[in-house]
């Protein structure tokens, strides 16, 4: 039992990208992290994102994959770790073979850390 528990946490885990990884990869200029803002909702709405993000609602993120390049590692991210459309828009990525995670404790986690945000 013990051993199924820690596989399930393994495969869990491994679906999340800590914001550390991803603050260290966003200024560079050969960098392969793509961060998507998953949002549903407009940029009155919104207020903000992660600076430097790509705003693609979830609900359109499978009409816009032959715009993104598979060379690249998409980091998705919601208003709340709780919300699914991190997690959506993650299976729609996974599922057509792109390298994605979702940001660990997405932009509420963020900006609690008072990490880089721009205005919208």
């Amino acid at each position: 039992m013990q051993t199924k528990k820690i596989e399930l946490l393994e495969t869990y885990l491994s679906l999340y990208i800590n914001h550390f990884t991803v603050l260290e990869n966003m200024d560079k200029e050969d960098s392969r992290y793509v961060v998507l803002d998953v949002r549903n909702a407009p940029a009155q709405i919104k207020k903000d994102q992660i600076k430097g993000a790509t705003a693609i609602p979830a609900k359109d993120l499978a009409n816009h994959l032959d715009e993104l390049d598979k060379n690249k590692i998409y980091v998705v991210y919601d208003w709340t770790g709780g919300t699914t459309l991190g997690k959506e828009a993650l299976l729609i990525l996974l599922s057509a073979d792109f390298e994605a995670y979702e940001l660990a404790g997405a932009l509420e986690g963020w900006k609690g850390m008072n990490l880089p945000i721009e205005t919208l």
